[in-house]
């Protein structure tokens, strides 16, 4: 389930996803693999939410180890926002 305030990374396919899940996981970050919410597109289906409060150091871990998601999404009440493209 994703709550409101959600991070949600989209990946481009099932080895990077499940390669980022990993480097997460092995940092002690508290992130959980999903299926890709419906409203998402997803290659693989799978996805990456993560909290609010560990955004930084889940980004900065991703970024530092060439795995960015390919989309990013807040969940924001009943929709999801594309990080970068906020109103």
């Amino acid at each position: 389930m994703v709550k409101d305030g959600d991070y949600v990374a989209i990946f481009n396919s099932i080895h990077r996803v499940m390669e980022a899940e990993r480097l997460l996981k092995d940092k002690s970050l508290k992130i959980l693999l999903i299926p890709a919410p419906r409203a998402l597109a997803a290659d693989c289906g799978l996805a990456i939410r993560y909290a609010e409060e560990i955004r930084g150091e889940v980004e900065a871990a991703l970024a530092e180890a060439g795995l960015l998601p390919r989309d990013l999404y807040r969940k924001n009440g009943e929709e999801f926002v594309k990080i970068g493209e906020e109103k």
